[in-house]
């Protein structure tokens, strides 16, 4: 059957690796290297037989994995993160490239091999970091921002590694090569620029008009690989193209849909990756060379941990992020199976250069995730070890926090609840991560922490040991989930509320013990309903009984668990039922010349006449002598029908009013 039943084979033994790894409570991605492994060419048994078709198969997973995090790509997000991603991380590539030619020179090789060894170790696994970060709900924080935004940048730099690496022999002619390249980058970037504010967004708008689920998935997936097909044809990155088109993508009105539609794919076809890389793996000359391997490892594990960490201190991120960084990005990655091909096809670097360097990748990938969960332990054993640094405070309150509200987020919706909390003079602090939103609430006078709310650390600081309330603003459900499984270990009774984007976030957030939940886009769209049958002349009563049933069906845990969370919202009821107005009396209206006691208007209509603006003086609550002038605008109290009733009455066509 050829590749077919090696897909079979890879799909079942990735099937039973992914279990074992589960009932281990370890990452999937572990179980499908070993899967790899066992069906490589290398341990006899079943074994894939067309392992090229597979490799190549793999790389549309690298492909689409980049192509949703393109769509998931946020550049606000990365604005804290740009300055390290964009310096940090070419500074960080040189000196990995210096470490591997000094691990070269150390074992005797010879110059060109040993700089080799260092380009092919200075990039890191973009698909193991954010399979590990993923799986140990770590995305969305800033340490995940720094090392996505680093791991974007060494993606970018395949491309001059590609060009300048086989020229090594011969720079002078290596060097137009790659500056022929950052043209070609450049007018690709300026095409996508332009084609993705142009014709993607009709595309998309023309393919969900005709509501076909099969055509709209094909046409987002053409578009993620078609995209990734032509940067390679311009001689790009296949994998970088794919990443471009998904940030195009995200600005368009479905990028949602595409998102939840291209994940399914995504799996399927990143778990034919990771087999692949398990299948690179040979035993044999793993343990053949096994003390070599495991000091390389050793060597390139801790150099580049310190490599990251260092940066990472140096471009002024604190207490735990070096170590988060550094422990998360040790390993060798996968566009180093992309460089060593090369190599060996430019006689660069021989066979057994070539084993060694797939074996430490391999080892190092197996390694992240183990690693990775070590973050926390030894962030704690350093702090009693060490002074650990404070964290940036403003405005807090020399007495302490105490019974005090935690704002987690201080966009739009922290910083307005923030100014009501400090107007009633209520104890409260703000934790942000943006420096702007920093410099805003500082000059608001607003109490604030400068960390990551979804860190224990941070959340310490924040006493929310001590906290009566925890407001959480920010919009990412995995920062949300992030936060609240914090908080649950530091203060299992706190209670907690949250925003979510859609009743399937609020869902989730119910199943992890949040039920004080609020849904902006619902209220929002509650509200727009409600006006719009207002319009319609639809009855005050039947539009609220409608309004009324619909939220409590939403928010139907809410009042199970909280009497007074249905006073309130009766409250609102009743507020909207007898809501007020302001209506002007028209020039030749039959009220004009007469007094309130007079028309007698509260028999009459129902509604109370609460204010009168006159010549712009306010006459609040005039008595019964008032007499009606031209140009009055009154302000009426009343049920909706009470007040149409009022503005009836005033009518320039309405009968005259007997005096």
């Amino acid at each position: 059957m050829g590749i077919a039943a090696d897909i079979a084979i890879i799909v079942v033994a990735a099937l039973i690796g992914g279990l074992i790894a589960q009932r281990l409570r370890q990452p999937l991605i572990l179980g499908y290297i070993l899967a790899g492994v066992l069906v490589g060419p290398y341990t006899g048994g079943i074994t894939v037989t067309e392992i090229h078709d597979i490799e190549l198969l793999a790389e549309i997973g690298v492909a689409l994995l980049l192509f949703a995090l393109g769509i998931e790509f946020s550049l606000k997000e990365l604005q804290p993160v740009r300055r390290i991603a964009l310096i940090g991380t070419p500074i960080q590539m040189i000196l990995t490239i210096a470490l591997g030619l000094g691990i070269g020179r150390l074992f005797g090789w010879h110059w060109i091999p040993s700089l080799w060894f260092g380009a092919l170790i200075a990039l890191s696994s973009t698909m193991v970091i954010l399979k590990t970060l993923m799986s140990q709900g770590q995305m969305g924080t800033l340490s995940s921002r720094v090392m996505i935004g680093m791991l974007i940048v060494q993606d970018l730099a395949v491309v001059p590694l590609l060009i300048v690496l086989p020229q090594l022999s011969d720079l002078e002619a290596g060097l137009p090569l790659l500056g022929l390249a950052i043209v070609r980058a450049a007018i690709f970037l300026a095409s996508m620029i332009f084609i993705g504010t142009r014709l993607i967004p009709r595309l998309m708008m023309t393919v969900a008009r005709w509501n076909s689920r099969e055509l709209f998935l094909l046409a987002v997936v053409a578009m993620g690989l078609g995209i990734g097909y032509i940067t390679y044809l311009v001689g790009l990155s296949f994998a970088f193209g794919a990443f471009v088109a998904g940030m195009v993508l995200s600005e368009s009105d479905h990028s949602h849909q595409a998102l939840s539609d291209i994940i399914p794919l995504r799996d399927l076809f990143g778990l034919l990756f990771f087999v692949s890389v398990g299948m690179l793996l040979d035993p044999a000359f793993l343990f053949a060379n096994l003390p070599v391997i495991l000091v390389v490892v050793l060597l390139v594990a801790l150099g580049k941990s310190l490599i990251f960490g260092g940066l990472t201190w140096a471009f002024g991120y604190g207490n735990v992020m070096p170590l988060a960084v550094g422990l998360g990005l040790f390993q060798v990655g996968e566009f180093s199976f992309v460089l060593a091909r090369v190599g060996v096809n430019a006689n660069a670097i021989d066979a057994d250069l070539y084993s060694l360097v797939l074996t430490v990748a391999l080892v190092t990938m197996v390694l992240t995730p183990f690693v990775a969960q070590g973050v926390t332990p030894l962030y704690a054993l350093r702090n009693r070890w060490f002074k650990s640094e404070p964290l940036e405070t403003i405005n807090l309150p020399r007495t302490g926090l105490r019974n005090h509200v935690v704002i987690a987020g201080a966009g739009r919706v922290g910083q307005y609840v923030a100014r009501v909390l400090l107007r009633l003079n209520l104890h409260f602090v703000v934790i942000e991560l943006d420096q702007n939103r920093i410099e805003e609430c500082k000059q608001l006078g607003i109490p604030t922490i400068y960390g990551d709310a979804s860190h224990p650390t941070v959340l310490e600081v924040a006493e929310i040991t001590h906290a009566s309330l925890l407001l959480i603003t920010t919009p990412p459900i995995t920062v949300t989930q992030l936060i609240v499984n914090n908080v649950r270990r530091l203060h299992p009774s706190l209670h907690i509320v949250a925003r979510a984007e859609g009743v399937e976030q609020m869902n989730l957030l119910h199943q992890i013990g949040v039920y004080e939940v609020v849904q902006p886009e619902f209220e929002a769209g509650l509200e727009i309903t409600r006006q719009a049958l207002l319009h319609l002349d639809i009855p005050a009563a039947e539009i609220q009984h409608f309004t009324d049933s619909v939220r409590q069906e939403l928010y139907a845990p809410l009042y199970e668990m909280h009497a007074d969370y249905r006073t309130v919202a009766q409250l609102q009821t009743t507020q909207r039922l007898l809501d007020h107005t302001w209506v002007s009396v028209p020039t030749e209206s039959p009220v004009i010349g007469h007094t309130l006691q007079e028309l007698d208007i509260r028999n009459r209509t129902g509604a109370t006449i609460v204010a009168v603006l006159n010549s712009g003086n306010l006459i609040p609550n005039p008595n019964g002598g008032y007499r009606f002038q031209i140009g009055d605008i009154v302000g009426v109290l009343g049920s909706q029908q009470q007040r149409t009733a009022f503005q009836e009455l005033v009518k320039a066509s309405a009968t005259p009013v007997d005096a």
